[in-house]
């Protein structure tokens, strides 16, 4: 799992991981705009709550999840999460979903608030307002924030500095999974 602010780069990192290591990459923040652009109603639902820079309730979210995660193809070989959890709520939601299938690793991408703002109103979304992005932040701060010590307290983060270029934040996240389980084969990468 990938935990950061957004705007740290975590979608980027989740796909170049994924490749990596050949797994799944579920976005919640995709799967909600996918489901927006197909007009499918707890989509359009989501896309509001996200419009307004407020995070989309648990209920919404653990049941998107929780729909991807009964599809075996999404996670029999692996997968990393990226946007989920957000709350202590849904982390609990997940254990629960996720059963004996535990966490291996959560990386916590660092990187500076100015940095991500900066980031966000680059990437050009219509729901990147700076009024958004501030506020997607203050909620990141109050609700996201506490799963750093809830997965610190388990044993399962380790922090990865987000700055540089993305084969260089590649790299530096490689080296933390690397760290903590049998090193990647160099072919693999």
């Amino acid at each position: 799992m990938l935990l950061g602010r957004q705007g740290a780069g975590k979608g980027t990192q989740a796909a170049r991981l994924a490749e990596v290591f050949g797994i799944q990459h579920l976005s919640t923040g995709k799967i909600f705009r996918d489901s927006a652009d197909a007009r499918v109603p707890a989509g359009l639902a989501a896309k509001e709550y996200m419009d307004r820079g407020e995070l989309v309730p648990d209920d919404v979210v653990v049941a998107v999840v929780e729909e991807r995660f009964a599809n075996p193809v999404e996670v029999e070989h692996g997968f990393i999460l990226d946007g989920f959890p957000r709350t202590l709520r849904q982390a609990h939601e997940l254990d629960r979903i996720l059963g004996h299938h535990a966490l291996d690793v959560v990386v916590n991408l660092e990187v500076p608030v100015e940095v991500v703002v900066e980031r966000m109103l680059a990437r050009g979304r219509d729901d990147d307002t700076e009024e958004v992005i501030r506020r997607r932040l203050d909620l990141y701060e109050e609700e996201t924030l506490p799963l750093i010590d809830f997965y610190r307290r388990r044993g399962l983060l380790v922090t990865v500095d987000g700055l540089g270029t993305e084969e260089e934040v590649e790299a530096r996240l490689l080296a933390a999974i690397d760290s903590r389980f049998d090193p990647v084969p160099v072919d693999a990468r």
